[in-house]
């Protein structure tokens, strides 16, 4: 009697949970899935199709001729590729950006705009982006100008001699 009432409910609870699974799969999104692994990092589709998007339409813009699809694909995912070393060798140099110097850029890029910081986030806002994301962006980039220039940098050497001789050059011109 007791495995009889076991299994009616059993059967009743599978039953009853059938359709909370069939919704359950009618409200699956595609999660989004990862595109390459850069040592601990890694890039993900989304990102890959945002800076394509961003790419196509910054070419478009400019009149500059797009390549097709796959080209332009690959090649963003190349640079988002260096990007990302470029990034993680400055977490590991334990370089930063301070706020004031990353203020600082954005305003003259606004200035160099010919806008203020105000105009300059309205239009960011009417092309589909946010100042913030224009903050972090620039942030990224002056990391990664920062580890570029101290990579060259350890590997340029001026003898006194050379910067001697260039003050000569340039004396007698």
């Amino acid at each position: 009697m007791r495995s009889r009432q076991l299994a009616t409910l059993t059967l009743a609870l599978c039953l009853g949970l059938a359709p909370v699974g069939v919704m359950a799969q009618d409200a699956r999104q595609p999660l989004d899935r990862i595109v390459a692994v850069v040592n601990e990092g890694a890039i993900m589709n989304s990102q890959l199709e945002e800076r394509v998007a961003r790419t196509r339409a910054q070419m478009e813009a400019q009149g500059v001729e797009v390549p097709p699809d796959d080209v332009l694909r690959q090649q963003v995912l190349d640079r988002l590729v260096i990007e990302e070393i470029q990034l993680q060798m400055a977490r590991e140099a334990n370089l930063s950006v301070d706020d004031t110097e990353l203020n600082r850029q954005v305003r003259a890029i606004a200035q160099n705009n010919d806008m203020t910081l105000e105009q300059f986030a309205d239009a960011l806002e009417a092309d589909g982006l946010s100042l913030g994301v224009v903050r972090d962006q620039v942030r990224r980039e002056l990391l990664m100008r920062q580890i570029q220039q101290r990579r060259v940098g350890s590997r340029v050497s001026i003898s006194e001699a050379e910067v001697n001789r260039f003050i000569e050059q340039q004396g007698a011109m």
